[in-house]
């Protein structure tokens, strides 16, 4: 089992947002400012590409202490010494992921009760459930959530739960109150044109909830 990974603020990448910058500037700005974990995923590149991006990446993640977790590509991860991979319900399955990747962070995604059970039955690390919101930067099929949904998922599981999918710091607020985890955000940080700021915006929330709590 990975040690306890903060996944607070969960940043998956995608380059189509980024205009002019570069990937590592986007993230070492969001690092700089509160992010707890990068995922990079980049569907449209190609095995070599996202091997040299995350080569890259990683020494980012790695100079600000936090995990760097590939999407989907167990191979890759086991390359770059990544901390962990994310499966999505058309990957590898937890079980299989886990008997290649030993010890690292594998976190799979979650729309449904059955997908809970799946991930609690397979020895998940982390679950990603969504999406919350309607959103454009995923071709995602699944039904939308919303904050009760999430918030009945939430409820039913043990494991660390990132809330994804339309998120951003306008609506982060009810989202925080579920009780989930932490929140992950595509375009509410990486379109925004200053990346520190949004990365802060969303700080702020959790924090709040933090002083709430203590």
């Amino acid at each position: 089992m990975p040690t306890k990974t903060d996944y607070s603020l969960y940043l998956v990448t995608d380059r189509t947002w980024l205009h002019t910058r570069t990937l590592c500037e986007v993230i070492e700005e969001a690092a700089t400012n509160g992010v707890t974990v990068v995922q990079l995923r980049e569907k449209s590149a190609s095995s070599r590409e996202m091997y040299e991006l995350g080569k890259a990446v990683h020494e980012v993640t790695r100079a600000h202490g936090i995990p760097l977790i590939i999407n989907d590509r167990v191979d890759i991860m086991l390359a770059l010494d990544a901390e962990g991979v994310h499966v999505g319900p058309e990957d590898l399955p937890v079980a299989a992921a886990r008997a290649l990747a030993g010890g690292k962070i594998i976190g799979t995604s979650v729309n449904s009760p059955d997908d809970l059970a799946k991930a609690h039955a397979e020895g998940a690390d982390y679950i990603g459930i969504g999406p919350v919101f309607a959103t454009s930067t995923k071709k995602d099929t699944r039904h939308v959530l919303g904050v009760n949904g999430l918030k009945k998922l939430v409820h039913e599981t043990h494991l660390p739960c990132v809330a994804i999918g339309g998120i951003n710091a306008e609506n982060a607020g009810a989202v925080i109150q579920t009780d989930v985890t932490g929140v992950c955000s595509i375009s509410g940080i990486l379109a925004q044109p200053d990346v520190g700021r949004a990365v802060r915006e969303f700080r702020d929330l959790l924090d709040q909830r933090g002083e709430k709590l203590a």
